[in-house]
């Protein structure tokens, strides 16, 4: 049956063929066009970003004039109204918190203490061992120096030079068995340091002195006469840093 018998227009038929619009297509066009039309702006913000950066470069003094720039393109909205109001206070609140961060209102804890008057350097001698167990001394000592060389109040030097000096002397050492398996061996020790700890100014005059200053720390032990020979040797450590933490705090917070 021809177009004309089905009541059909044939220009109808050549306007729906090739010539026209497919149904969906506008609408994926538009949106690679406002796609393009996008990425030209991104381009041209990031160009003027990039010259205004190479000016400020070279002479900060162009700021102002790139800003200008920049709101001249429509690439920086200057805010008006309530969105105006509300950036200005965002702003002001945060130049108050920066105030406050840099006042005293957050301070490292521990470093605000004092330091005692003409107490800028301290010298801390190898102690006196007056025990049996070899090496204590060093041991200690060592504890106390690692104590004052991170609290950075003060400096470690020679005796010779130092404002002041802390000397020790181990009275004791004992270790004591306080746990058994089921077998009757060992399970754990005690170890108790007692130690007399002094300190002087330059001129040889007591400043402090403490007496018969005890610590103790458990420690496990063992078959092998090495591996116990080591824990105890940590429990030493630890004994030397409990009481170099303990002396720091009188020094500086109790002097």
């Amino acid at each position: 049956m021809s177009d004309r018998m089905k009541g059909v227009n044939p220009m109808q038929n050549a306007a729906s063929g090739s010539g026209s619009t497919p149904e969906g297509l506008l609408p994926r066009r538009e949106s690679l066009l406002a796609r393009r039309d996008c990425a030209m702006r991104n381009l041209n913000t990031q160009q003027l970003l990039l010259n205004l950066f190479v000016k400020i470069l070279r002479s900060p003094h162009s700021l102002r004039a790139g800003l200008r720039l920049l709101r001249a393109s429509g690439s920086v909205r200057e805010p008006s109204g309530p969105e105006a109001a509300l950036r200005t206070c965002s702003r002001l609140f945060s130049i108050i918190c920066i105030a406050l961060l840099l006042g005293c209102g957050y301070r490292m804890v521990g470093k605000e203490t004092h330091v005692p008057p003409g107490l800028n350097s301290i010298a801390i001698p190898t102690f006196i061992n007056q025990t049996y167990e070899p090496g204590i001394e060093i041991t200690l000592s060592q504890s106390f120096l690692r104590e004052f060389i991170q609290d950075r109040r003060v400096k470690i030097v020679d005796r010779g030079v130092a404002d002041s000096y802390l000397e020790g002397v181990v009275k004791s050492f004992t270790i004591a068995s306080v746990s058994y398996n089921r077998s009757g061996f060992v399970e754990q020790y005690l170890a108790i340091a007692i130690v007399d700890l002094t300190m002087k100014n330059r001129a040889g005059e007591i400043l402090w002195k403490e007496s018969n200053l005890a610590e103790k720390q458990w420690f496990q032990a063992s078959s092998i006469v090495l591996i116990n020979e080591a824990n105890k040797n940590i429990a030493i450590g630890q004994i030397g840093r409990v009481l170099a933490e303990r002396i720091r705090s009188r020094i500086f917070y109790n002097f």
